[in-house]
């Protein structure tokens, strides 16, 4: 072989060398990189895990707070309700107990001045009669001669 063709062929050599060195420098970084990526994801499985764990019982908490509300809510307006009808039910029973009543007592007070109207037009139609009465009676004694 010549000179030259050793010469090539070393620097060949030395290029699969370099080259096989680079080649396990790449797989060690890969490896690594790959422990580092398998750390940080156990690392984020563990810190995510409690807060996914934190947020589901947020979350179970919040739907039964809602379910409380809604339920408070409604018996809230079956109480209001109830009440309403109940307020309606006494005004109603007030209003008759002083309507009742005072129906009837406006009876009793119009009957009382029917009867007293009736008494002074008896009395008026009485007097009127003696006063028609008189003129006539004192014509007659101015008449008398005696």
């Amino acid at each position: 072989m010549s000179s030259t063709g050793e010469v090539f062929l070393g620097i060949i050599a030395l290029a699969v060398v370099v080259m096989a060195a680079i080649q396990v420098a790449a797989i060690l970084a890969g490896i690594r990189l790959a422990k580092r990526v398998d750390a940080l994801a156990t690392q984020l499985d563990q810190e995510i895990k409690p807060l996914v764990a934190n947020l589901t019982a947020m979350s179970a908490e919040a739907s039964r707070a809602a379910a409380l509300a809604a339920a408070q809510a409604e018996r809230i307006d079956r109480v209001f309700g109830e009440m309403l009808g109940r307020v309606d039910q006494t005004l109603a029973a007030a209003q008759a107990f002083v309507t009742g009543p005072a129906r009837q007592g406006m009876a009793i007070m119009t009957g009382i001045e029917a009867v007293l109207d009736a008494f002074r037009s008896l009395r008026e139609s009485s007097s009127r009669r003696r006063a028609a009465a008189r003129p006539a009676a004192d014509e007659e004694e101015s008449l008398f001669i005696g």
